[in-house]
């Protein structure tokens, strides 16, 4: 297990992030979340002995039953806070009332007191924002953030799902008002969803922040149970939650490509689609989520090989998007910035 930077902090995290999306099970997140304490603690266990010192929660996951499994599982190991990374997030709604949803600062203030309360730890390493909250200023969402920082119950902070506008105008924010800056972001990344080398990725290297991408595996699409004959893999939580939305064709063709690879290498096509991710310039740690020890030693097993760069090459040409206007035009014009230098 490689360490990575988090942005410049000095705090390492580990190339791969266990998260915990699957532990629990309750109201909607039935579809995705079915471990038991004892499973969930299981995989923490399996996870943290294997080097992974990074775990990655939500409030909203299973209403808030997978934090507290999360913090249950860490005292019940005997495993110190110190070597831990603990993230979460907040944003999605947590109840009936009209406040208790969204970016606010009272929203922000009452969320971080009941996830640690939860999950029993006296500080959050990492608290990202959920989500864009349309009507909640952003001068407001990041006082919250700086409220909780300087209280010392938040030490960093990070973004997931916004735009790079929107993350670069709350930086700007942040650094005019002398606040704390949003260090990671955590967005969907795979081989059939690479929407972000766009704007987030060249935004996120530009200012040195650490993208962690969620849903390397699309959900279960790309772990190989998956083909053009194969609609429904039995076990697999893509078959009742069909999330994230891809080209199913187009990732079908990357699937082909995968499986050849995973053959000569004699890995699975899961560790493929993981390596191809946690080998992008500007990704730091990768979030893998596991329903059973055999998914997640496999997952983990992506870190004890590389893809060669023909290897790259080939899933590269399989999985590539269209470049957008204006990035087209950018590339274009810049041409001329980059003369040759034969004589």
């Amino acid at each position: 297990m490689q360490y990575n930077n988090l942005s410049n902090t000095g705090l390492l995290v580990s190339e791969l992030c266990m998260g915990t999306m699957t532990f629990g099970g309750k109201g909607r997140w039935t579809a995705i979340a079915d471990r038991s304490y004892e499973d969930s603690k299981q995989l923490m266990k399996v996870a943290f002995d294997h080097g992974i010192n990074f775990f990655d929660n939500a409030n909203a996951y299973s209403e808030g039953l997978a934090e507290e499994i999360m913090g249950k599982a860490i005292k019940d190991l005997g495993i110190q806070q110190s070597e831990l990374v603990i993230a979460t997030k907040l944003r999605i709604r947590m109840g009936e009332g009209v406040n208790q949803v969204g970016l606010s600062r009272a929203h922000i203030h009452d969320s971080v007191t009941a996830s640690l309360e939860r999950t029993q730890l006296d500080h959050i390493d990492l608290l990202y924002i959920h989500g864009v909250d349309a009507i909640t200023p952003l001068e407001e969402t990041m006082r919250g953030l700086e409220d909780e920082v300087r209280s010392g119950r938040v030490r960093y902070i990070g973004v997931c799902n916004h735009p790079a506008w929107m993350v670069a105008k709350a930086n700007g924010i942040a650094d005019k008002m002398g606040w704390t800056k949003f260090t990671a972001l955590q967005y969907y990344y795979s081989l059939a969803g690479r929407d972000i080398e766009n704007t987030i990725l060249p935004f996120a290297q530009a200012e040195n922040l650490s993208v962690l991408p969620w849903s390397p595996l699309v959900g279960g699409f790309l772990s190989g149970k998956y083909d053009r004959n194969t609609e429904k893999a039995g076990d697999s939580r893509r078959d009742d939650f069909d999330f994230p939305p891809i080209d199913k064709e187009k990732a079908y063709d990357i699937i082909d490509v995968m499986k050849e690879i995973a053959q000569a290498k004699n890995v699975s096509v899961a560790q493929i689609a993981l390596r191809w991710v946690m080998q992008q310039s500007g990704v730091d740690s990768t979030i893998i989520g596991a329903r059973t020890e055999k998914q997640l030693k496999d997952n983990i097993g992506a870190t004890a090989m590389q893809l060669t760069q023909e290897e790259l090459d080939k899933l590269h040409e399989v999985s590539q998007i269209p470049t957008p206007y204006p990035q087209w035009m950018v590339a274009f014009q810049g041409q001329d910035r980059f003369p040759s230098k034969e004589v």
